[in-house]
């Protein structure tokens, strides 16, 4: 088998040369050539490989290099938005993250990602909306206005869809600027039937037993980009997926080259990897690397600030639990009531079985569970909320909501709106170091004192000491700026909080996506 060529504009390391032509090697064999641009169909055969590496290895360089070489080769990009008439010679790729936060950070760097959840459940479209997306996305002729009945589009309205969904690729968001609403054109959702063809998969250390069994049943390549220094999800025996795959499925990528400028956010990180670092050690370097870099800041109290839109990490509930608190109290929070701008986490949609149309809905626009969101204000039916849903192509909706607030010492949480059933909320000023992989922040805070409680209860997590792998996925959160707190103190707030920060997203894709109760 000849071994693909790497790309001129990018000079490999050796190892990830090995990786790219490990993938290459994987995607020929499936009828892939992206080296001299072939397709052919894929004989059937499943296969599973995984390119791991520690934060700064090139993980994410190396999926967006393969998937331009994918594109340049002729295979089509499949999202959650739409998909067309099956085509027997069609090679598709879908580029999936376990969280909108992970897939919106692939997104702006030119990586067109979806989550999960929208791969396992695809749209429904009204069939007069879906000649245009069939137009749109280059399967069909272009609708004349005076076929398409009482939808009011005229040449102009259909250039101005085209002209978004060229430079976005989105079908949503082309309909949303030809002046259409969600509900227009989407009738629901439906769980996916047909089977897919290449899948890659960033953040893979967070995938569960059963969305890697999914993935494994829906895709005849898998390709899964992992950091094996991560926490693996709760209740895996801290092991990961990728984990288990044989030893020449997987495929490793080094340190072994740097950015044009030193990370000393990176650099602190893989000095967890040194076996005799203790944690007072580790803080001592810490100190050092602040007084050297403004990028990683000795921090003596909890920026209020922040907390509105970046959580403070955190490993004990109870840690999580009090910050909250002072959150909420130095903006003088009411408490029966939310302020618009004050941060949740979805916690999952409680609903009955037979409400699963409703589920699928909210899950497809981006409220999974563990999903960041800004609450807005209250709905307009009783239990309703605004809500912003961070990292979310079409970020706002409203929908009927239980928001817990969880307080010191009590055992159950004072809840300030709920409806009887709908998405569940936790307070998000604070997070567990656990929930926030996956997502990434320009500025992260990190509570040291939580950190050095997993040190001395001397735990550990697959041979690793537990203080080295919450600290090296909670430093790898930040993408500019690295706040260690080491005080249980909190600064006063410098202004209100707003939610003037947030975009809207496509006006008109604001669905009120309310779940009656």
């Amino acid at each position: 088998m000849t071994a693909s060529p790497t790309p001129p504009a990018i000079q490999f390391s050796d190892d990830q040369a090995e990786a790219w032509d490990a993938v290459a090697g994987a995607l020929e064999a499936a009828g892939v050539d992206i080296l001299d641009g072939s397709l052919t169909p894929d004989g059937g055969e499943r296969r599973v490989l995984s390119v791991i590496g520690k934060a700064g290895s090139g993980k994410t360089m190396l999926l967006s290099r393969l998937y331009k070489a994918l594109l340049e080769a002729g295979v089509e990009i499949v999202s959650g938005d739409f998909e067309g008439r099956k085509k027997k010679e069609r090679r598709t790729l879908a580029i999936l993250a376990p969280t909108n936060k992970a897939a919106s950070v692939l997104r702006s760097r030119g990586v067109p990602a979806t989550t999960i959840h929208r791969i396992l459940y695809t749209p429904v479209y009204d069939p007069e909306y879906e000649r245009i997306a069939e137009w749109l996305a280059g399967q069909g002729d272009r609708p004349k206005p005076d076929l398409l009945g009482d939808m009011g589009l005229t040449e102009e309205v259909l250039d101005r869809a085209k002209a978004f969904y060229d430079l976005h690729k989105s079908i949503p968001g082309a309909l949303a600027s030809a002046g259409l609403r969600g509900s227009d054109f989407i009738q629901g959702w439906k769980r996916r039937e047909d089977p897919l063809d290449i899948g890659f998969v960033d953040e893979a250390s967070m995938l569960d037993e059963r969305q890697f069994d999914d993935l494994r049943e829906i895709f005849s390549t898998l390709v899964l980009f992992g950091d094996p220094a991560q926490l693996a999800p709760v209740n895996q025996s801290g092991e990961m997926s990728f984990e288990r795959l044989p030893e020449e499925s997987k495929h490793i990528l080094h340190r072994i080259h740097r950015q044009a400028e030193d990370n000393p956010i990176l650099d602190l990180a893989h000095a967890l990897a040194d076996e005799s670092l203790t944690f007072e050690a580790f803080e001592r370097m810490v100190e050092r690397m602040a007084a050297a870099d403004p990028r990683v800041v000795w921090a003596e109290r909890v920026e209020s600030d922040l907390m509105a839109r970046s959580p403070v990490l955190v490993w004990r509930n109870a840690t999580r639990i009090r910050l909250i608190q002072a959150f909420r109290a130095a903006h003088g929070a009411p408490a029966d009531a939310l302020l618009p701008g004050e941060p949740l986490i979805c916690d999952g949609i409680e609903l009955p079985l037979k409400h699963r149309k409703k589920r699928i809905d909210l899950e497809a626009r981006g409220l999974i569970k563990g999903a960041q969101v800004i609450y807005l204000g209250p709905g307009k039916k009783p239990g309703f909320a605004r809500i912003h849903v961070m990292g979310a192509e079409d970020p706002r909706l409203s929908a009927a909501s239980i928001i817990k607030i969880e307080l010191p010492d009590e055992e159950e949480p004072f809840i300030p709106s709920a409806a009887r059933m709908g998405a569940a909320f936790l307070h998000g000023a604070a997070v567990t170091i656990h929930k926030a992989q996956g997502s990434q922040w320009r500025d992260v805070q990190v509570f040291a004192p939580d950190l050095y409680a997993a040190a001395r209860a001397g735990r550990t997590e697959a041979g690793i000491p537990l203080w080295k792998r919450l600290a090296y996925v909670a430093i790898t959160r930040a993408e500019n700026r690295l706040l260690w707190v080491t005080r249980a103190r909190l600064a006063r707030p410098s202004a209100p909080l707003s939610i003037d920060d947030l975009p809207a997203g496509p006006a008109a894709l604001r669905l009120e996506a309310e779940v009656e109760s």
